[in-house]
């Protein structure tokens, strides 16, 4: 007990210090949370445009992202055919362009996919998709950023099309993006006879074993995978969740200088208190550990008070118009236990040198200390 309140008496005495320290540690989780969710709140979006009615995804081997991604329309016709797939639906990405908007995603769909039968359409029939191949059906976002209304001729990249719909998805991806027939995204992209992916629905997931192999054997140059196999392994996801863990790392680093910096100020201040311990009693770890509880204090308050401010600010851009469908703000508990690890680790590693610093103190020489 007596530990705890030396720890908290010498907190108080230093109010503006440790008050800083505590928000260098919690602004740093709070950016770490926000970059981390944000990033693999993108992840899931993005998985989720390729899990829409399938478990498993067909797309060209090696490449280092799937707008690069060619699946011959031939493969297509085949691998829809097998006795064990109940539906194989071809999609082909691309990115198109708008006055004031340099990028909008850009789906080729047939009239079957999920995304359009599924999809809740605000405005136009489903049954008239891909009948003419000037037309487009806009998601909800799309259309109010493009300013486009049912009907209407709107222009997209070199092109004039024709909106025969408005659809709202719970993507952000696909709410704030344009479908076309398949055909015609084909003939935009100049992608004539390919796909980018194929999405496959199974008669019976246990099939998907036997369905990676028949696409490996029968087309070497493709491959399958199943939709948490292709989360894992997506170069471009690595990328996304190994640079929002860098940023994060880096701003909980300089957090965690600025507690070995209160730290030490702590220590140099408290040279002839520290000696009168150490002449009651006290043991050289003893001295330490009521540096390192310091440390911990300050750094466990920073990753609370970062936690809580990092779900606020979350919360706050799941509200603003432009990112709708963009943010997600169900942080994972799993994600929310690194963060405190590293605040804490990030704390107490900071206050490695101000504890050895203080167990070198002698306690003759320090009395004498001003």
């Amino acid at each position: 007990m007596i530990f705890l309140k030396l720890i908290v008496t010498n907190l108080r005495r230093h109010r503006i210090r440790s008050f800083i320290s505590v928000a260098g540690i919690a602004f740093s989780v709070a950016a770490m949370l926000t970059v981390v969710t944000i990033l693999q709140g993108a992840i899931g979006m993005f998985s989720g445009i390729l899990s829409s009615d399938s478990e498993i995804i067909v797309f060209e081997r090696n490449v280092s992202d799937l707008f690069f991604s060619a699946v011959p329309a031939a493969a297509v016709e085949e691998i829809a055919g097998w006795p064990m797939v109940l539906h194989a639906d071809p999609v082909l990405f691309g990115i198109v362009s708008s006055a004031d908007h340099p990028i909008i995603t850009c789906f080729g769909v047939t009239a079957d996919d999920a995304r359009i039968r599924k999809a809740t359409w605000l405005q136009g029939d489903r049954l008239a998709f891909a009948q003419h191949a000037d037309d487009v059906v806009l998601g909800e976002r799309a259309a109010e950023f493009l300013g486009a209304r049912l009907g209407e001729q709107v222009p997209i990249g070199h092109g004039v099309f024709h909106v025969i719909g408005i659809l709202k998805t719970a993507n952000g991806f696909e709410d704030g993006g344009v479908f076309m027939p398949l055909n015609s995204a084909q003939a935009f992209f100049h992608k004539e006879g390919t796909s980018s992916v194929i999405t496959i629905k199974l008669r019976n997931k246990d099939d998907a074993t036997a369905f990676k192999s028949m696409v490996k054997a029968r087309y070497p140059n493709l491959i399958g995978l199943e939709d948490a196999e292709f989360t894992r392994s997506y170069s471009q996801f690595k990328i996304l969740k190994a640079t929002a863990w860098a940023v994060g790392g880096c701003g909980l680093l300089l957090g965690g200088l600025g507690v070995a910096n209160t730290m030490i100020m702590s220590v140099f201040t408290r040279i002839r208190e520290i000696a009168i311990l150490r002449v009651n009693g006290f043991s050289h770890l003893q001295i330490a550990a009521m540096i390192f509880g310091e440390s911990a204090v300050v750094s466990l308050l920073g990753a609370v008070l970062g936690l809580l401010a990092g779900t606020c600010l979350l919360f706050i851009l799941k509200q603003v118009p432009a990112l709708h469908g963009y943010v997600d703000v169900s942080v994972q508990p799993f994600v929310m236990l690194i963060v405190i690890l590293l605040a804490l680790s990030t704390g107490i590693a900071g206050a490695l040198y101000p504890a050895a610093y203080a167990m070198r103190i002698r306690a003759v020489e320090a009395l004498r200390f001003e």
